[in-house]
């Protein structure tokens, strides 16, 4: 369970929050809320550092988002008959030389 804390007004979500789990939409959401706080200001400095490094791994997850998707984009072959095919293949295969 999650439990959060909050802070001069500003509601902090505690560090087992699993980002990892996240879809896109979410982490983008809450990536732009964690911007929002860091830029309103007003935190502990340790606070801000925790805060810091929740945005930077919301980005991390978002950009590894954006890649897995273009990467399946990019992997849609062409089939008999005009129809396409998505072929699920992860970033780490892509790079392997496939």
């Amino acid at each position: 369970m999650t439990s959060d804390r909050s802070t001069a007004g500003h509601q902090v979500a505690q560090d087992d929050d699993p980002i990892a789990s996240m879809g896109f939409d979410e982490a983008l959401a809450e990536l732009q809320r964690t911007v929002a706080q860091l830029e309103a200001g007003g935190q502990p400095l340790e606070e801000s550092i925790a805060l810091y490094e929740r945005g930077v791994a919301l980005h991390e997850r978002c950009a590894r988002l954006l890649a897995d998707a273009e990467l399946r984009v990019r992997r849609l072959v062409e089939r008999a008959g005009g129809a396409l095919e998505a072929v699920e293949v992860r970033a780490d295969e892509a790079d392997s030389g496939e």
